[in-house]
């Protein structure tokens, strides 16, 4: 059974960083991509930022383009996502994901991802 647990969320001032962890447990050789996405209160879970386990392609969504950074270690079975510049517009709770089907083109819609994490909330004030 594959398990996410993240962690390194909190409260941070416009203009800082935070630095999330996703540890992997019962990783699968069919691991294809880890993801993140995020929710904010009222809104639906939005796709933030994709790799391909391999390494060989990354993705963003437009709006934290130039200032996140995901990464994976493949080695330790985690996963990071480095958020600099934070804005109160990033406040939500960040959930890792893990996909093991087909990566397709569909990869920003949550439900094309196979196992979840329990989230970590993150908080920008102003």
């Amino acid at each position: 059974q594959v398990q996410l647990l993240e962690s390194g969320g909190g409260l941070v001032q416009t203009g800082g960083s935070l630095r999330l962890a996703c540890e992997v447990f019962g990783r699968t050789f069919s691991t294809t991509a880890m993801g993140w996405f995020r929710q904010a209160p009222g809104k639906e879970r939005e796709f933030v930022a994709a790799v391909r386990w391999s390494g060989d392609n990354i993705y963003y969504t437009d709006d934290v383009k130039g200032r996140f950074t995901i990464s994976r270690d493949a080695a330790k079975d985690r996963g990071y996502l480095q958020m600099n510049s934070l804005k109160p517009d990033d406040t939500a709770v960040y959930y890792c994901t893990l996909k093991v089907t087909y990566f397709s083109s569909n990869y920003y819609l949550a439900g094309s991802w196979e196992y979840w994490g329990q989230g970590t909330q993150v908080t920008v004030s102003s």
